[in-house]
């Protein structure tokens, strides 16, 4: 039976049309609205692209309060934390060491892979449906090592973990590693290879959905902010904006890293910082990739679209902040220098960074769900750097939230409650 009802969603990135497209399909009425114009950057714009069942390992895993604490005292590190006297940012840590337990990441390890592999299985879908219009390939990923240390890290730990959750991962030597990308010239000693990833174009997706969504009858509201909230009864009953108070019967969202703020009003607390992500794309690199890749010792992203290649990587707590350290640049340069020494400082010449803000929860674990306080309120947020890999999957969640099927993936550790 089609749906009659209204939907606003707040937030018009990846996963907010992600979310759009899944409820236009079960007719509701969709409206979108957006603080940017048509067209603008997001967060997904300058991503890596990824499609990663791989990343079955939480953020906050084992070790990681260590390496954070070590890490912040070097703004050149992959997980940087700047400093400051932040009552939210206290919290947030508070919560993040909490979580960083190997039973954390014991029971999140299963959540992950099923909306990881939901979401491979959903962009295959749009493919067929888009032609293919944003280049998704099926080439997988390879973790590279540089050293022997690093690859048997790897193997016990991301790849044992993967293989054991479905999810396969093979290791591979340097001969075998550079076979699967003969190419290019790799110093490394060995890789984990995970057939079963994938990734696209981001920059031709956005569009691509943005178009099909306006075939599909979806409203756009851009250069609209939302500010406030009405409600009654424990229901929403319009959302204020800079283009007045828009009315519907439910409401949903996909604020991205700008979720918390967007929730003012409503006394409801929602545990977020915005982190930081950097890249470079080159348009003419000086060799060609089948696969997406990870720099493992450099935590830095690298994946062929198209003609171009793109590194991108850091993960920087430091707020909503346009400043671009050029410390973390030079980081992402020499890490493609170190793996690819066929590179010089000229490849990356004039090139100017991009930045976008991953909405990083406390637990690895993005917010999906209805709200406790606000039953027609709907979560889909905190994705941190796997906003692209879960956004249809996330999309297709919130469809049978609203349509009160039973959901694809269990949602009991996305609960947006979990600390209210």
């Amino acid at each position: 039976m089609r749906q009659s009802k209204s939907v606003i969603i707040c937030g018009g990135g990846i996963v907010g049309l992600s979310t759009a497209y899944y409820l236009a399909r079960e007719g509701f009425r969709v409206t979108l609205i957006e603080r940017n114009a048509e067209g603008a950057d997001s967060c997904a714009h300058g991503s890596a692209g990824y499609v990663s069942p791989s990343h079955v390992i939480p953020l906050s895993s084992p070790g990681m309060v260590w390496k954070g604490l070590k890490w912040m005292l070097s703004s050149r590190s992959p997980f940087y934390i700047q400093p400051r006297l932040d009552s939210d940012l206290m919290r947030w840590g508070w919560l993040f060491a909490r979580n960083c337990t190997a039973e954390h990441t014991r029971r999140a390890a299963p959540v992950l892979r099923d909306l990881s592999l939901g979401g491979r299985k959903l962009f295959v879908e749009l493919a067929d449906i888009t032609g293919n219009s944003f280049e998704l390939k099926t080439e997988g990923l390879l973790n590279l090592c540089q050293t022997p240390e690093m690859l048997d890290h790897e193997a016990h730990g991301l790849a044992a973990l993967a293989n054991e959750l479905g999810v396969e991962a093979r290791v591979l030597n340097a001969a075998q590693t550079a076979a699967l990308e003969p190419g290019a010239r790799m110093k490394v000693v060995g890789s984990v290879y995970f057939p079963n990833d994938a990734h696209i174009s981001p920059r031709k997706f956005i569009p691509a959905l943005t178009a099909l969504l306006k075939e599909m009858g979806v409203q756009f509201q851009w250069n609209t902010t939302v500010y406030g909230w009405q409600s009654d009864g424990g229901r929403i009953t319009s959302v204020h904006t800079t283009a007045g108070a828009l009315v519907a019967d439910e409401f949903v969202l996909t604020g991205g890293s700008w979720s918390p703020a967007m929730l003012a009003g409503l006394g409801v607390r929602l545990p977020m910082q915005a982190g930081k992500g950097y890249s470079l794309t080159i348009e003419q690199p000086r060799f060609s990739l089948t696969k997406s890749l990870i720099l493992t010792e450099r935590r830095v992203a690298v994946t062929p679209m198209g003609d171009k290649l793109r590194f991108g990587g850091t993960m920087e707590i430091s707020g909503h902040s346009d400043n671009v350290r050029p410390e973390r640049i030079g980081q992402i340069i020499a890490a493609a220098q170190a793996f690819f020494p066929d590179f010089t400082p000229q490849d990356f010449a004039g090139i100017k960074p991009w930045f976008g803000y991953r909405p990083v929860t406390p637990d690895g674990l993005p917010y999906i769900g209805r709200f406790g306080r606000h039953a027609n309120l709907t979560a889909a947020c905190g994705h941190a750097m796997l906003g692209l890999t879960m956004a249809p999957i996330t999309g297709l969640l919130v469809a049978e939230i609203l349509t009160g099927r039973k959901p694809s993936v269990d949602l009991s550790m996305l609960n947006p409650n979990r600390y209210a």
